[in-house]
């Protein structure tokens, strides 16, 4: 990962953790990371088990390989995962998959 990819995901991760602590529920917050290399730079959790999970790219496009983390997260959690997201530099964003989206990183102020 090049420098400006590791600061847009610290970047990021931040602003998500700021715009989770404006509202009144417990959330806890983590990474997912397996031994083999799949992994998700944010995961929610809500205090009812519910997960929400989030990769970042720094790219203005994405491949299918871009959402193995969350993939690899959605189909080991099953039910209790509720969406996941891969926030990206594009313009567009997409439903792909199961309970997985492609969304632009400005929509975290949208």
């Amino acid at each position: 990962m090049t420098e400006f990819g590791h600061l847009l995901e610290t970047f990021a991760v931040n602003e998500v953790l700021k715009q989770g602590s404006w509202i009144d529920e417990s959330l806890r917050y983590g990474h997912y990371r397996t031994s083999d290399g799949h992994e998700v730079d944010l995961v929610i959790e809500h205090h009812d088990g519910r997960c929400f999970a989030i990769e970042i790219k720094a790219g203005a496009t994405y491949r299918p390989d871009d959402l193995r983390g969350l993939t690899r997260l959605r189909d080991k959690l099953g039910a209790t995962f509720t969406c996941g997201i891969l926030l990206y530099l594009g313009e567009r964003g997409a439903h792909v998959d199961d309970r997985l989206y492609v969304l632009p990183l400005d929509q975290l102020w949208s």
